[in-house]
């Protein structure tokens, strides 16, 4: 079993900048997107504009374009305002922006990138929507970029593959390559799993040897208490993440067949409990991860699961 997750691999051109070259295009960027709201300006953060100039190859140009359209969106959007709601269902888009925020939050200071298990156990055709999928991956292309660190695609059906090669369209290179098919009956594939996670704390679902369930009651508190932190991230000074935290970070269903709502609703609040789909599991990246509570309401619920380094170190 390795150390920790991988990283991602840097590209080339940008092992070829020193560190005051990078830094420069930062400065630079910053210059360009201008003065900017409080919320605005802490996103604008050196690591979060650096993100932005891997994304696109260390082009100021076309980061500069980026971070504006992104900066736009979350003005409109407002995903910070998003809460945990278990009375109401908004579209799935929503509550996936809703999982990323709170996996961001959870995050340590010194990590950005996080590794999805999906969990296709019950998923069929009636599941598929391209309209979704291009969405999906805008969002989190555009306005999430290089947070992703690996994604892995667990037991995935026969016919979701020709659907994949239609869908990867959507995706750049760069992220169509961390992503990886992993199947249960396949010793080669099930190797991952292991160089990744704590098998005897990765969920039974994923081939692991944790068989406790989940509990909605315990995960929706969680998620209320994060709401009352999120506040915080968006504030000069404070730092919500060395609040203490319960081992579960975050859990949620998506269906990529229900209709996504993009815009921001009347009430900022979300909810999972009404929705089917895959089961998502995300850790964050550069740690030996062991993976909690992504248990199942039905035959088609599925769960999404936070997981951040230090709830590892409460393991």
């Amino acid at each position: 079993m390795s150390g920790g997750l991988k990283k991602s691999p840097s590209n080339g051109f940008e092992n070829s900048l020193t560190p005051e070259a990078q830094q420069a295009k930062i400065n630079e960027v910053r210059r360009l997107v201008g003065p900017l709201p409080e919320k605005l300006s802490i996103y604008c953060s050196d690591a979060s504009i650096s993100r932005h100039l891997r994304a696109r190859n260390w082009s100021v140009k076309k980061t500069t374009k980026m971070l504006k359209e992104t900066l736009k969106w979350r003005a409109e959007y407002k995903p910070e305002e998003i809460r945990w709601n278990t009375k109401s269902t908004k579209g799935q888009i929503r509550y996936l922006v809703y999982c990323m925020e709170n996996a961001i939050l959870n995050l340590s200071p010194d990590q950005e990138q996080m590794v999805w298990l999906i969990d296709f156990h019950g998923f069929n055709l009636s599941h598929i929507s391209l309209k979704v999928t291009k969405e999906t991956a805008h969002v989190l292309q555009d306005h999430y970029p290089e947070r992703l660190g690996l994604a892995i695609l667990y037991n995935p059906p026969k016919f979701f593959e020709p659907f994949w090669m239609a869908a990867k369209v959507f995706l750049e290179p760069k992220t169509y390559n961390k992503v990886k098919f992993v199947y249960s009956d396949e010793v080669n594939t099930m190797k991952i799993m292991e160089e990744l996670f704590d098998m005897d704390q990765l969920e039974s679902a994923f081939g692991g040897k944790d068989n406790s369930g989940f509990d909605i009651s315990k995960y929706a508190e969680r998620m209320k208490e994060d709401d009352k932190r999120m506040p915080l991230l968006w504030t000069v000074g404070s730092e919500p993440s060395a609040m203490p935290q319960p081992a579960l970070t975050s859990t949620a269903s998506l269906d990529v067949s229900m209709e996504s709502h993009s815009d921001a609703s009347e009430t900022d609040e979300t909810d999972s409990s009404q929705l089917h789909g895959i089961s998502t599991e995300i850790a964050s990246n550069d740690v030996n991860t062991p993976a909690v509570d992504g248990g199942r309401n039905g035959s088609e619920n599925v769960h999404v699961n936070v997981k951040t380094q230090e709830d590892q170190a409460r393991a």
